[in-house]
């Protein structure tokens, strides 16, 4: 059975801050495991983004897409993804919005709702553990996501993080 809301990040365990989307996955299932709201979310994690991951929008309402960045102001960013095709559309890892088109292509129907939570990390190096600022930057972005997925409005001390408001699940 599908759960309406589907929470999926995905990076590199092994490289540093690029494990940031896998750990967010797995504290937020861990925090709302046996939780009513923890009954209506699927959660994925993965090492990068196929076009694949397409079949796993089908029968949402509603997509929080994780991951970590380098280019994103700290401690995150959350935006809307739109459909596009872009330069990743042809290789072994796309872009989270080359998946949208993808689905878009497969079904002829836009895509559920999807948001972004782009969470600032500095280090990416092989071998290395997340550095402590993207750890605590992790912690703000999990307080976020209950806040999010609740219907909660965004708390007062993240509110200057967040880019544009993005659809409440």
């Amino acid at each position: 059975m599908t759960s309406p809301l589907l929470v999926f990040g995905w990076g590199n365990l092994s490289r540093g801050d690029d494990a940031l989307g896998p750990l967010f996955v797995q504290r937020l299932s861990t925090v709302l495991s046996g939780s009513a709201l923890g009954s209506r979310v699927d959660f994925l994690e993965d090492y990068q983004l196929q076009i694949e991951h397409a079949l796993d929008l089908v029968s949402r309402e509603c997509v929080l897409f994780v991951d970590a960045s380098l280019s994103c102001a700290a401690p995150f960013e959350v935006s809307t993804l739109r459909p596009a095709r872009d330069v990743s559309f042809t290789t072994h890892a796309i872009s989270p919005e080359s998946v949208m088109q993808v689905y878009r292509d497969l079904y002829h129907a836009d895509p559920p709702p999807r948001t972004l939570l782009a969470i600032r990390g500095t280090s990416f190096d092989l071998g290395a553990q997340p550095g402590a600022s993207a750890l605590d930057y992790l912690t703000q972005a999990l307080a976020w996501a209950q806040a999010w997925l609740e219907g909660d409005a965004v708390p007062a001390s993240i509110a200057a993080s967040v880019t544009s408001e993005a659809t409440h699940a």
